[in-house]
This record gives C-alpha cells, sequence and structure tokens, in this order.
C-alpha cells in the first residue's frame, strides 16, 4: 500500500536541506510505520534528489516522524535552478512509497 494512505505529509528547508514529516492518520499505525519506514529507504525512494544523509527523528506522541534529508534542494532556495527550490513536492514524492499493509484495524 501506498505511504499516503497511512499517513500525510508537510516539508520545510533550511539552506540545501530538507525536512519533511510524516504524520500518522491514525496513531495506531505509528508503530507499524516505525518498523517499515526507515532513512534507509527514504533515502533509496528519494535517491535522485537526496544527495547526502537522511535521519530519521522519532516523534511518538504525535504519531509523528521528521527527516533531515541532505543536500537536497540543489545547493538551497537562493542557488538551485529547480522549479520546486523549496521542496514542497517533495513531501507528495514520499507518499508514494510503497509500505506494508498494517495488522492494525484501519
Amino acid at each position: 500500500m501506498k505511504l499516503r494512505d497511512l499517513a500525510h505529509s508537510r516539508t520545510g528547508d533550511k539552506g540545501n536541506t530538507l525536512n519533511v514529516s510524516v504524520i500518522c492518520h491514525d496513531p495506531r499505525h505509528y508503530e507499524h510505520l516505525r518498523a517499515h519506514l526507515s532513512a534507509e529507504s527514504v533515502k533509496a525512494w528519494l535517491a535522485d534528489i537526496v544527495h547526502g544523509d537522511v535521519v530519521r527523528y522519532e516523534l511518538p506522541r504525535l504519531a509523528s516522524f521528521n527527516f533531515v534529508l541532505g543536500d537536497a534542494l540543489g545547493g538551497g532556495v537562493t542557488r538551485s535552478l529547480a522549479i520546486d527550490a523549496h521542496g514542497k513536492s517533495i513531501s507528495s514524492v514520499l507518499l508514494g512509497i510503497e509500505v506494508a499493509e498494517p495488522n492494525v484495524p484501519s
């Protein structure tokens, strides 16, 4: 199933670093995503965009994660020639990643 079926996402930028939050629609899916949405899987999914490290921060009380993507914005907003220099569309791209279906009822 697609990540978008279990979560929504927001992005923010700081220079050449992009933050992507993944927020569970239902807090019961947090542990499932914790097990199936790793920094490595995010980096692999966004390999054409992210050229630096990916770090995952866990926010269990908010049933969410914050992924910090290094070297992801072509040098940053003031240096990039990209159409989406702020990386706002990356949240939609990430929500297209395939994750295992959870065992908990939706």
